[in-house]
């Protein structure tokens, strides 16, 4: 098959713990070929169907020079997306205007005949901070608002809180203010930009101490493991990007029945991959545009899985 991902620049990719490079290599394994592309490398003209220019790719098995390209910018060559056998849309957050019109793109290329993956239409409405309010019994206090009065309010009820934004990745921009109160308003102003910007307000769980767990879901079936993610030193944030550390773990009773509630339910829309984000037994966010968490899993307990992902991948393209 032909395999065309859509991601962020390739040359920066940390093949010690890259996710859509275990993907990449797992699809080697089976004889599939490799083309890669940014979104900004995806355009549609009236008359033709939707096009990326792309760079042909091998693996080289060295972990530096981890991949070798029959083309070098700007000499991509252009290829139909309907005409390659799956399109994955690995691009990280965050989910910005650009990001939108992708989706928009990657639909119509749809409608030509390609199969994306996750499906376009079901990027855009599973924003992840956003889609935990469709499963209110798996989540904690939780406040969407621009109001600073809201926010005010939901201070002095719950007394310790998290106030994120919408579209940040990797821990940005996340903020705790405790019973004190203490840079509330500024904080707030920071994020919702005077009422311009929506923010996300949780109660603060302490059950972070033991980890954000990360439970990947593939095509509905949760993988026996979860990665939690324990942050360090004085960090409240356990994400890998600020320095989190990351342990492998079996899934409790309680994160499997979670995640086998809401897993069938998005993959029957199209979200063939999923990672779902646990803090004690409150569901946080759940993450549609690039779940990572891979390597780690595998590294770790010996479950592969960047193998059950491309045996879901290779079925539902004989759908």
């Amino acid at each position: 098959m032909k395999l065309l991902f859509i991601a962020d620049p390739i040359e920066g990719f940390n093949t010690a713990k890259d996710t859509t490079f275990s993907m990449m290599r797992e699809a080697v394994k089976r004889g599939h070929t490799l083309m890669a592309c940014e979104p900004k490398d995806v355009m549609w003209q009236r008359g033709g169907k939707v096009t990326a220019f792309v760079r042909e790719i091998s693996l080289t098995g060295d972990a530096q020079n981890w991949f070798s390209a029959k083309q070098k910018a700007p000499d991509e060559i252009p290829v139909t997306l309907a005409e390659v056998d799956a399109v994955l849309m690995r691009k990280d957050p965050p989910f910005d205007s650009e990001y939108f019109y992708a989706t928009h793109l990657l639909e119509q290329a749809e409608r030509e005949g390609a199969r994306v993956f996750n499906k376009p239409a079901a990027l855009r409405n599973h924003p992840e901070k956003l889609a935990i309010l469709e499963f209110p019994q798996h989540i904690g206090p939780t406040l969407v608002t621009r109001d600073a009065s809201d926010i005010k309010r939901f201070h002095a009820e719950h007394r310790d809180i998290i106030l994120k934004p919408l579209d940040g990745m990797g821990g940005m921009g996340i903020f705790r203010v405790g019973p004190d109160g203490l840079n509330l308003g500024s904080i707030t102003e920071t994020l919702n930009q005077g009422g311009a910007q929506t923010v996300m307000v949780q109660r603060y769980l302490p059950e972070i101490t033991q980890g954000d767990k990360r439970i990947l879901i593939i095509n509905g079936v949760p993988i026996p493991h979860a990665l939690a993610r324990i942050p360090q030193g004085s960090e409240i944030r356990g994400n890998m990007a600020v320095g989190g550390k990351g342990v492998a773990q079996p899934l409790s009773a309680r994160d499997r029945a979670t995640a086998e509630h809401i897993g069938p339910i998005l993959a029957a829309r199209g979200l063939l991959l999923i990672g779902l984000d646990i803090i004690g037994d409150c569901v946080t966010e759940i993450n549609v545009t690039s779940p990572t968490g891979f390597q780690e899993i595998t590294k770790q307990t010996g479950f592969d899985v960047a193998k059950v992902y491309v045996d879901a991948l290779e079925a539902a393209l004989t759908v």
